[in-house]
């Protein structure tokens, strides 16, 4: 126990060491959160060690590379917030239940997903939205994927998909996984599941687990089994978003007495809890100029800035933004506090294979805040405090092309949250999510019309050669009545 102690101080002090010596491959350093893991959780430390069979140097690789990853995808970030809520609403990946070794089941219900419907950008956050929340929720410890591949066919099977959760597992989420529990997979998939194994080292194979119905209970908790795993657990999946119950305390640390104002049609569907007011705000708190964010062209990169300015002399802000397409746009200093009569820039950067077209018409910022006490909360706690409350001001800035010549597109728009246009957006996008569905619906029919088309064809061969046999049986019939009337004659 003592030799893995100092295997874990001296993975932190490589991993320092190497920061001091090379630096961070990512020019904005990484992200402070994994720091602050690094110096003061032992246990990730150890899970790297573990995952790497007590490799020093492996294991430097392995945390080195995890954290760059991290920083890139925005991991730290991540929250229910700027991720497709629509997609976790439908139920294709969720936890429930345990294992027989009692760790949590990360659930794919395969039949749901259809490769291609999904954009794969949006599905990979969900996924990595899951595995933070859970190890939120677990305290770095272990979970199962319960791969569910009742009633699936080839169209379900994503390879790519697959390969992304394996990749997560291997490579930046030491030692997180249990089992890999396959349930009632069909047999048209077998050589799927080959290339798969493939994709897992060696160690790994072991921990994949095919079961059926009779089998599972070996390994999944009797209660825990739903009824259409052959169980008695009547559970339906239904969203439910994280709760934090260890930092709710923190509210009242940071907030004041008083009741914190909000906007009447704030689009949020987060209810306050009792200790929040419902009134709306008499006063401005954050302005921002420009009120649009307006781009042009700054060397390689796309870029549009802001300056928000908190307006009030005794509140402290925080501030929250959100986009209608967070693949598109990446947001520097996206949410942080303000402090009384301050100014804060943001700019905001087009990712490069994304132009300019479209944006005047499809893109959108939320700008939000939220009144706080403490201007030195950290981001967990000002997590905690937007989880639990409504902003209570909001602005909507549209995005501009700087170089274009039309006046009344240039012109600045930020307004106050409005009920009827955040109810438009929701429409929007159930109307996209119910044309992808048209379209899954459609690719499924063709496939059935063409079956169709063939048993036709193969139908109606038959009955010609029916039909053929028939005459031919009639005409020899015919011709030995004739030949009987001639010898009779």
């Amino acid at each position: 126990m003592e030799s893995r102690v100092e295997l874990i101080a001296e993975l932190r002090e490589k991993f320092f060491k190497k920061l001091d010596d090379e630096g961070p491959p990512d020019p904005r350093g990484f992200h402070p959160a994994d720091i602050d893991r690094i110096k003061h959780n032992g246990d990730w430390l150890r899970r790297f060690l573990e995952h790497n069979e007590y490799n020093l140097q492996e294991s430097l690789s392995m945390l080195w590379e995890a954290c760059n990853w991290r920083r890139k995808f925005g991991t730290n970030d991540i929250s229910e917030d700027n991720v497709r809520k629509d997609y976790l609403e439908e139920g294709v990946i969720f936890s429930h239940g345990k294992d027989k070794d009692g760790k949590t089941l990360f659930i794919v219900k395969s039949k749901l997903h259809v490769k291609g419907v999904k954009d794969f950008g949006e599905l990979q956050r969900c996924i990595v939205y899951w595995f933070e929340r859970l190890e939120r929720e677990e305290n770095g410890n272990q979970i199962s994927i319960f791969f569910d591949m009742a009633e699936t066919g080839l169209s379900n099977m994503d390879m790519e998909f697959t390969k992304y959760l394996i990749g997560l597992f291997k490579s930046y989420y030491p030692n997180f996984l249990n089992y890999i529990i396959i349930f009632e997979m069909p047999w048209v998939l077998n050589a799927a599941f080959k290339l798969i194994k493939s994709w897992l080292p060696a160690k790994a194979i072991p921990k994949i687990k095919f079961v059926t119905k009779s089998t599972l209970k070996d390994f999944v908790d009797p209660n825990d089994i739903l009824k259409c795993w052959g169980g008695t657990n009547d559970y339906t999946f239904t969203f439910v978003s994280e709760e934090r119950a260890s930092t709710e305390n923190a509210i009242n640390d940071k907030l004041d007495n008083k009741k914190v104002h909000f906007s009447e049609s704030s689009p949020l569907t987060e209810q306050p809890p009792s200790g929040f007011g419902d009134q709306v705000s008499e006063e401005q708190l954050l302005s921002i100029e420009p009120e649009a964010i307006i781009f042009n062209k700054e060397g390689n990169e796309i870029i549009g800035r802001i300056v928000l300015k908190n307006v009030t002399t005794d509140k402290p802000l925080s501030y929250k933004i959100k986009t209608t397409s967070p693949q598109k746009f990446r947001v520097r200093l996206s949410s942080g506090i303000i402090s009384p009569s301050e100014r804060c820039s943001v700019t905001v950067v087009l990712q490069s294979g994304y132009n300019l077209r479209g944006l005047l018409n499809n893109d959108r910022f939320l700008v939000m805040c939220l009144p706080v006490k403490n201007v030195t909360a950290t981001a967990q706690e000002l997590t905690t405090i937007w989880k639990s409350g409504k902003p209570a001001e909001q602005h909507r800035l549209r995005c501009c092309d700087g170089t274009s010549e039309n006046n009344e597109v240039q012109k600045t728009y930020s307004i106050l949250s409005s009920g009827s246009k955040e109810e438009y957006h929701h429409t929007v996008d159930a109307l996209c999510y119910q044309v992808s569905r048209l379209e899954q619906n459609c690719n499924q029919l063709y496939k059935e019309i063409k079956y169709l088309q063939i048993f036709s064809i193969i139908m109606t061969v038959l009955m010609a050669i029916a039909v053929i046999y028939i005459l031919r049986n009639d005409i020899q019939n015919a011709d030995l009545e004739n030949c009987h009337i001639h010898h009779n004659i």
